[in-house]
């Protein structure tokens, strides 16, 4: 596998990352019985440990393993939080603590899937005494803007986050 990519494109003036993960699936029984296949897989990614992974429950998986849906809903947690710790550390806001209870709503759409309609972030987060609390509140709007992810869903990525003082 590939590790991640990032090339400069001179006549575009973007810069574009290539991420290279890798679904392997096996099954000595194969699909034969939509009731009883396996939904258990293995992701992996060059330099990072592998995630065992799942359907969701409703679709025969094992609720102990992560399955797709979650893992989206922690891209858009997890971006989030990365671009708003960036922020922050620019702007003179010292977090010491972030805590996120994210959720994703997804609606079946009968015979044809289904999508997620929001996501919606809670981020609660402590920050060193003295801090804005007003400017340490007002970052996560513009991590939001700037999240790679959120911006490439086509559902709403709400934050309703809360900010504490140390």
């Amino acid at each position: 596998m590939l590790p991640i990519t990032y090339t400069w494109e001179e006549d575009c003036g973007v810069n574009t990352h290539t991420y290279s993960v890798d679904v392997e699936w096996s099954s000595p029984e194969g699909t034969a019985d939509y009731r009883s296949y396996p939904r258990e897989h293995r992701l992996s990614s060059a330099a990072a440990a592998s995630i065992a992974a799942s359907a969701d429950p409703h679709f025969r998986g094992d609720p102990s393993l992560w399955n797709p849906e979650q893992l989206l809903v922690a891209a858009a947690a997890n971006c989030h939080m990365l671009s708003y710790l960036a922020l922050c550390s620019l702007r003179g806001v010292t977090v010491l603590d972030y805590v996120d209870a994210a959720t994703g709503t997804m609606v079946e759409t009968p015979g044809a899937g289904g999508r997620f309609t929001e996501i919606v972030l809670a981020p609660r987060v402590t920050v060193a005494p003295g801090t804005d609390l007003d400017l340490a509140l007002s970052l996560h709007h513009e991590a939001g803007e700037q999240c790679y992810v959120a911006a490439s869903l086509n559902c709403p990525v709400r934050h309703n986050p809360e900010i504490l003082p140390g």
